[in-house]
């Protein structure tokens, strides 16, 4: 048993399985095509609520920096994923990472927590689509937004986009280009127009003065304020800090990209490109906001579900509320497809591998994608926006993001000692200080985030065990058996067990 969970998966068979008859996916992506998920899923709520939010909570015209902070802890984690993605040019991102380096039980934790991350990151942002579609057509709020029981405008987003993704990876393709076109012209018009009304008082301080402030009580309090009683600043150094562990998590997206490697037409040199590209367009466009916006307004007035709009409003641009809410919308549609997009295919690799029912892993025969997979993920999460009251379980996605980053890192540390010999098209500069560093960033922004999001977060680890030992490992064993009695014995390395 322990030898089983410890087993890993060869590089070279992870590959080969990608042209198995019945599980071959379709190659269509190009690197432009691998940057446009990357931009579409990362520019969502980070860029339209969060960027004024943590201005007025924590950092104040500083947010710029904090936004920057966010950035290079994310370039770190990204550096990891591009040469692990052109490596091992496989369905499945931080899953198939885990399951070439630290074995067959890490990699169904990870799986496991992708399901969770993505999953319910995307019924969290069709709620948050439902409630700005609700806001810019002035819909019954029966029908949607946060009031609504059930939610039928998140319902609906889904079930669309779910469609969208049966028929094809270019399709998705070609909307998520689409809309990200209509939501970065949003965006360089808020920045366009807004650089004509900063008022240079509304930057002063640029740095508020540090100050005390209220701990949170109980399971909403951080880990480590609960751990070691430690009093959390508002504003000053550890204001910026505490804004960029939080404004992180408006970069998450990145990692998708990943899972798409399998559907890349040349993914030794795109995907590094698509994953690199997109976080850096990314970063440019925050803080370009987030200096265009605390120019415009006095920082402390920004603490609202709608910062953009509250900016224009106070410098009596009403109409252009209603441009920012269109841009929105289609910002978060991008946001719900390629999440779909990315959990159907973790969930693919892991059915491919016997760790769920394979039959699970069919591929259409004229569309090319996982359209089982797809419609069943399309569906839970359908039911999950329209009718699970979801605003507290939303940061159960940025630890399910965080851990996962936490795996590839160390994943590249111990790939670069076992298989020395693998041809990477894109090595991560500085190994091992490079993943260390991704590490020990990712624990510190980990270790902020509220005791109930841990305990959440423990209790689906714990399902998830118990899922592993009572089917996965023995189900994935049978695969292992029978493939042995079929054909040869390969000759065993160290730590690259087929």
């Amino acid at each position: 048993m322990a030898f089983s969970v410890l087993r890993t998966k060869s590089i070279e068979r992870s590959i080969a399985e990608t042209d198995e008859p019945g599980h071959k996916l379709k190659r269509e992506l190009s690197a432009l095509d691998l940057t446009v998920f990357g931009v579409g899923v990362i520019v969502g709520t980070g860029i339209f609520v969060l960027t004024g939010q943590q201005a007025a909570r924590n950092a104040g015209p500083a947010i710029i920096i904090s936004f920057l902070l966010a950035a290079v802890v994310c370039a770190l984690a990204a550096l990891c994923y591009a040469e692990f993605a052109s490596t091992v040019p496989v369905a499945g991102s931080a899953y198939t990472f885990g399951y070439a380096t630290l074995g067959e039980l890490v990699a169904w934790i990870i799986g496991w927590d992708l399901v969770l991350e993505l999953g319910l990151g995307a019924a969290v942002v069709a709620r948050g689509w439902s409630a700005y579609l609700q806001t810019l057509f002035d819909l019954p709020p029966w029908l949607a937004g946060d009031t609504a029981a059930p939610d039928w405008g998140a319902m609906a987003i889904v079930a669309l986009l779910t469609v969208v993704g049966v028929v094809g990876t270019k399709l998705s393709g070609r909307v998520t280009g689409l809309l990200v076109a209509i939501k970065i012209a949003v965006v360089l018009f808020v920045i366009g127009l807004g650089l004509f009304y900063i008022k240079s008082s509304n930057l002063t301080p640029f740095v508020p003065p540090a100050q005390p402030t209220q701990g949170a009580s109980g399971g909403e309090e951080p880990l480590l304020q609960a751990l070691l009683g430690i009093v959390p600043q508002q504003f000053g150094f550890f204001g910026i800090v505490a804004a960029a562990s939080i404004v992180f998590f408006a970069y998450i997206g990145f990692d998708v990209v990943a899972t798409t490697a399998e559907e890349t037409r040349n993914p030794q040199r795109d995907m590094p490109r698509g994953i690199l590209w997109s976080l850096g367009i990314c970063a440019v466009l925050y803080m370009a906001v987030a200096f265009v916006v605390t120019g415009m307004a006095k920082y402390s007035s920004l603490d609202t579900g709608a910062p953009l709009a509250k900016a224009f409003s106070d410098v009596g641009v009403e109409w252009a509320s209603k441009v920012i809410s269109l841009g929105a919308i289609c910002g978060i549609t991008t946001v719900i497809l390629v999440l779909l997009l990315g959990q159907s295919r973790v969930l693919f690799a892991m059915s491919r591998d016997n760790l769920l029912p394979p039959s699970l892993a069919r591929v259409h025969p004229r569309f090319g994608t996982p359209w089982l997979i797809t419609i069943g993920t399309g569906v839970v999460v359908m039911l999950m926006a329209g009718f699970v009251p979801l605003a507290k379980l939303s940061e159960l996605t940025s630890i399910g993001t965080l851990f996962a980053f936490v795996v590839v890192a160390l994943g590249v540390i111990v790939l670069r000692r076992t298989r020395p010999d693998l041809p990477r098209s894109f090595r991560t500069p500085w190994v091992p200080f490079i993943p260390i560093l991704a590490v020990v960033a990712c624990l510190w922004l980990m270790i902020n985030l509220p005791v109930d999001t841990w305990i959440r977060f423990v209790i689906w680890m714990a399902i998830g065990f118990v899922l592993y030992f009572a089917y996965g490992m023995h189900a994935a064993g049978r695969r292992r058996a029978a493939e042995a009695a079929e054909t040869p014995a390969p000759i065993s390395r160290p730590h690259d067990h087929a």
